[in-house]
């Protein structure tokens, strides 16, 4: 495994979680920050609302297709090519967007962002595992996490006041912006972690024999759903939120503050929290941790919505719980998944990309909807979510127990 050397360490060490977390944070800016714009492009586009959300479907389906590509490439041809072309392009997809004159243009648009916006945040977890093993892999994970963490409290506080301002043009504008500067910072900052002598062929046969092996693997699958449905059981409220805070807490698009900052929060408490336990704690009992945390949250929430009226701030409180309990699983799970490849980082964070892409575009496209209805429904399926997390794992337990 390739370290850096005694001079660059300092350097990488200090640099590398802020500009991993910045390429990692435009999945989500591509989400989360035209949320606010929904009506707005419905009603230039004159599209249903049915419409606007398949854009955020199309987002994720080429997202979670092409996302199992992307870390198989770098395995290829190195982690830095890869992240530049990928920013590029996502440059000229955003603008594509922005200039977009129906809602057909919008569709084709977002999938070429889907196309590309994943390689940040696979590529970015195969440097980290280029460069660091055990506790300090996990140390540094978190600390992307915890930076990370606060692209999906501004995202839709930025994309509230740009629509204000500029409509929903100007959010994509935006994006091509953030991707434009992370292209620039990635020419200047990233290093190239994977050597030459450790790179895999981009070939048939390699490549069939790397996927059948990581697909093949029970365990591989079984953590790669437990982290994507411990996901799914957060994602479908931010997926919702134009419904959620709108229509069931009578709020404005100005106001998505107010559920994306304690979800902020929650995630920067449970990073710190797994960066603190690196080391003292095993993963498993990390993550074995963090699911009392998402048990306890998931099932007040049910009761609460059982109880109580959709109000501030009772319906954010449990978001808030779950959140922290999410990102302490988070690093561990993603790391006890990878390590089980070891000569295919790259392809291992993109097969894992895949399953939680996958599992989200089907949120996104088919369960969130139904979810609308009412915030007692939206509980309910955060908890059915989590339940499912818990049995993956725990099959994953009983699996390593076995061998």
């Amino acid at each position: 495994m390739q370290k850096p050397s005694s001079t660059g360490a300092a350097s990488v060490a200090k640099s590398l979680p802020f500009l991993l977390a910045g390429l990692a944070m435009l999945g989500p800016f591509s989400i989360d920050t035209y949320l606010p714009a929904f009506p707005a492009i419905g009603v230039s586009l004159n599209a249903t609302p049915i419409q606007v959300q398949q854009t955020l479907t199309a987002f994720m389906a080429m997202f979670a297709f092409m996302i199992l590509w992307h870390g198989a490439i770098s395995d290829a041809i190195g982690r830095r090519t890869v992240i530049l072309a990928g920013l590029g392009c996502y440059v000229f997809a955003s603008l594509f967007c922005a200039f977009a004159m129906s809602i057909k243009m919008l569709w084709l648009g977002r999938a070429m962002q889907g196309m590309v916006g994943g390689i940040g945040f696979v590529v970015g977890r195969a440097v980290v595992r280029d460069l660091y093993d055990g506790a300090r892999a996990q140390r540094l994970m978190a600390n992307v996490a915890v930076i990370f963490a606060i692209a999906p409290a501004i995202a839709p506080v930025i994309g509230g006041q740009l629509q204000l301002w500029f409509n929903w043009h100007g959010v994509f504008f935006f994006l091509a912006l953030i991707a434009a500067a992370l292209l620039l910072l990635s020419w200047l900052y990233l290093p190239e972690t994977l050597p030459r002598s450790k790179r895999q062929p981009f070939a048939p046969g390699s490549l069939w024999q790397g996927y059948r092996g990581i697909f093949g693997s029970i365990e591989f699958i079984l953590l790669s759903l437990a982290l994507a449905a411990n996901f799914a059981a957060f994602f479908i409220y931010v997926l919702s939120s134009p419904v959620f805070l709108i229509q069931h807490l009578k709020l404005s698009p100005q106001d998505f503050g107010w559920m994306f900052a304690p979800m902020v929060c929650g995630m920067v408490l449970g990073s710190l929290a797994n960066g603190r336990l690196a080391g003292r704690l095993s993963p498993r009992r990390t993550i074995a941790l963090g699911y009392l945390v998402m048990i306890a949250s998931s099932i007040g929430n049910v009761l609460l919505n059982l109880w109580l009226p959709p109000q501030l701030p009772w319906a954010l409180i449990p978001l808030f719980i779950y959140v922290a309990g999410m990102a302490l699983t988070m690093p561990c799970l993603q790391l006890l998944a990878m390590d089980l490849f070891p000569a295919r980082h790259g392809m291992a964070s993109s097969c894992q990309g895949l399953v939680q892409s996958a599992i989200n575009a089907v949120v996104a496209g088919a369960v969130a909807p139904l979810m609308w209805g009412s915030t007692l429904t939206l509980a309910l399926s955060m908890v059915s979510f989590m339940t499912a997390g818990l049995i993956a794992f725990g099959l994953s337990l009983r699996m390593r127990r076995a061998t």
